[in-house]
């Protein structure tokens, strides 16, 4: 049986073409996972007998909220492990990350914002979950900022890497803030240790989203960071190479 040397891909030389390669695959499953998700929350989910047809953009919200946290765990873990082993692709990964992480954060404040009007009479309150979602699209900003500012890129790596990893305290906050806190924002209807409080097709458009924005998130980031490497790496042999065979 072959054995797949995974390491080598830790190298930006042998991970830009995998990129390459994968980005479709990805793409066309967000497009597929869309397309059915969507479908099932808007066409085919019951109206929530309490929300009404106002219900539907959880849909969108909830797996956006999702991957806002996700993606800002996961954008710290790489600025970690570039700032502990002075990995170079790490810290490419955590920036590319970094703008698909504030995207989803804007997303579910923009829905949620949508939601709350009809349901609270208002589009925006200072409460806890709220607040400190809005603190980590000030996080992603942050990071993005620091990084860009700094004309040394390992030396914007290492200042980026601190940020992503202080602020990553904000994550578990966000997420029991309405466990801690009295907040108008309601609780998780999904938990792994109950089960789920919804119909199974609100359940299942819910996933499929959630599925797309994994998809989408994996497909943008690979092509992202396909972009930070060859700015880094404009002058390696390799790379010059590539281009010449592409060409």
């Amino acid at each position: 049986m072959t054995r797949i040397n995974w390491f080598k891909y830790a190298s930006p030389a042998t991970f830009f073409p995998l990129a390459g390669r994968l980005i479709p695959w990805f793409r066309a499953l967000a497009v597929l996972f869309g397309v059915a998700g969507l479908y099932v929350g808007f066409f085919v989910a019951p109206t929530d007998f309490q929300q009404g047809e106002a219900y539907r953009i959880i849909f969108l919200h909830v797996p956006a909220a999702w991957m806002s946290m996700f993606l800002y765990m996961l954008m710290a873990l790489y600025a970690g492990l570039g700032l502990v082993f002075n990995t170079r692709l790490s810290s490419m990964m955590a920036r590319a990350v970094a703008p698909t992480g504030a995207l989803f954060t804007f997303l579910a404040l923009w829905t949620g914002s949508m939601w709350g009007r009809p349901m609270w009479g208002t589009y925006w309150v200072w409460d806890a979950r709220l607040t400190s979602e809005l603190i980590l699209l000030f996080l992603y900003f942050g990071y993005m900022a620091l990084v860009a500012a700094i004309d040394d890129p390992r030396r914007g790596d290492r200042a980026g890497g601190v940020l992503a990893l202080v602020g990553a305290v904000n994550v578990p906050i966000i997420y029991f803030s309405v466990k801690w806190w009295n907040t108008l924002h309601q609780g998780s209807s999904i938990n792994l240790t109950r089960a789920p409080s919804m119909a199974a097709m609100m359940l299942w458009g819910m996933l499929l989203m959630a599925l797309c924005f994994w998809m989408y998130s994996i497909a943008v980031i690979l092509a992202r960071v396909q972009c930070v490497i060859a700015e880094r790496e404009q002058r390696s042999a390799w790379l010059q190479e590539l281009a010449a065979g592409e060409a």
